[in-house]
């Protein structure tokens, strides 16, 4: 019992010190002459500010950037560096000195980019990330990639941040916490806040699961439709065999559509069903063109207004309402319908209201059906400026409606301790402005210095 109550006395002061001032940002803190400075810092927190750049982010604000990845719990990694900073390979020079698998963030005077192992955040989902926050000043531009970076990146963040979710000798950092809030607030009275706030949000999650089952039911019948429209027989005159496999991959994304869905039982969980959509949809479009000996059509993202249009055919300018321009993928159709001025065909659901909108505009619950159909780090970007996208970028999404809108790879998961076991071609390995590593145009080097 003594060795317990010592072990809680533990974590309870360590989260008493995660509370207070931060030791990188403190008066007379050590000038980063090197990246090992930066590097030991981040063992204690997500953000380091050199002295020489702490114009660019105040003690507060560097904090309060901290505080958000700590309680986010992902491995994501923050440094603020003044000009003057060693530029050489200094990527691979942080990841392999720090040999945690996550997202390095680094502000370098006004210059601006990141880059983060395959198996947390895709290199184009970094790149478009690292292009959505150029030109904005340093509070802002960190806060913003922060943010979205928190939503999609894979993994949790260093126990030796006192923010996860670790152990000690096998007992629960989160039991020690959770038992140290129940004394706190008075025991069975706290206990009992704490069943109605899960109960709620169990309701919520199965509100938000109907919601999209309405959505999801007219996707499938929708592809089903397709399937019967298409009028393929295997045996038919002129069928071969690239055919027949991509028609089998159809039927195949139609069954498994179906089984997830009535497997689904929580909101993030509808991801894949609308992932085996996107699929399906394809193969048909592969089908169809073999069919009449057109060209073979590209992979591409669906059609952003609505993804049972099919494949996008191409990229079009469009500008959501009170939001600003931006290239999404569209049908041939609704490239034609904007290209002369009128409005696409857009994909309206039931918002909370019980109101028909846009996807997009329509709430929370929509953003897992839309990360199964716009996987791969594009969603963000697409979504910028509107009410999901808005929503999307909280931390706090991710725990209600699932995260990872990206597509993560292999390895070790976000948080590991792997050493200098990583790819150097996710960090470059030359100086900034490498060459777009990254993709994006995020590279070091574009009038930034």
């Amino acid at each position: 019992m003594r060795n317990r109550t010592k072990r809680i006395t533990i974590v309870l002061t360590g989260l008493l010190l995660a509370l207070g001032a931060v030791s990188f940002t403190a008066p007379g803190a050590l000038a980063a002459s090197s990246t090992s400075v930066v590097t030991d810092a981040w063992e204690k927190s997500p953000v380091y500010v050199d002295p020489e750049a702490s114009d660019q982010l105040s003690a507060a604000q560097a904090d309060a950037l901290a505080e958000k990845i700590k309680k986010a719990d992902k491995p994501v990694f923050v440094a603020v560096l003044p000009k003057s900073f060693p530029r050489p390979e200094l990527f691979q020079k942080l990841r392999t000195e720090t040999g945690v698998t996550g997202v390095y963030a680094v502000r370098l005077g006004n210059a601006f980019d990141a880059k983060a192992d395959h198996s947390v955040l895709t290199k184009n989902a970094v790149g478009n990330l690292v292009s959505l926050v150029q030109g904005e000043d340093a509070n802002t531009q960190l806060n913003r990639f922060v943010d979205q970076a928190l939503v999609q990146a894979k993994g949790q963040a260093p126990q030796s941040w006192g923010g996860g979710g670790g152990s000690d000798d096998g007992v629960p950092v989160g039991a020690l916490i959770g038992v140290g809030a129940v004394v706190v607030a008075g025991g069975a009275g706290a206990y009992a806040v704490v069943r109605r706030n899960r109960r709620r949000r169990e309701e919520e999650q199965r509100e938000a699961l109907r919601k999209l089952a309405v959505v999801v039911d007219e996707d499938i019948t929708a592809f089903g439709e397709e399937l019967d429209r298409l009028d393929f027989h295997p045996a038919e005159a002129g069928a071969d065999d690239a055919m027949r496999a991509d028609y089998e991959r159809a039927l195949d994304a139609y069954e498994k559509a179906k089984s997830f869905m009535a497997a689904a039982t929580r909101p993030e969980e509808v991801r894949g069903v609308t992932q085996a959509l996107e699929d399906g949809r394809f193969s048909l479009a592969l089908l169809a063109a073999r069919r009449e000996g057109k060209e073979l059509p590209e992979r591409r993202a669906p059609c952003f207004f609505d993804p049972r249009h099919g494949p996008s055919v191409q990229d079009a300018h469009w500008t959501p309402a009170g939001g600003a321009e931006r290239e999404v993928p569209v049908c041939a159709a609704d490239a034609a319908r904007l290209a002369d001025g009128q409005d696409p065909m857009v994909r309206t659901v039931t918002d909370e209201s019980g109101g028909r909108r846009p996807y997009w505009e329509a709430g929370p619950a929509y953003g897992p059906w839309a990360g199964g159909y716009f996987g791969g780090g594009i969603l963000p970007g697409l979504l910028v400026g509107t009410m999901l996208g808005g929503m999307m970028a909280s931390p706090a999404y991710a725990a209600d409606y699932g995260s990872g809108y990206g597509d993560f790879g292999g390895g070790y998961d976000g948080g590991d301790f792997s050493g200098a076991d990583f790819d150097p071609g996710d960090f470059g390995g030359g100086d900034f402005g490498g060459g777009g590593d990254f993709g994006g145009g995020g590279d070091f080097g574009g009038g930034g210095f």
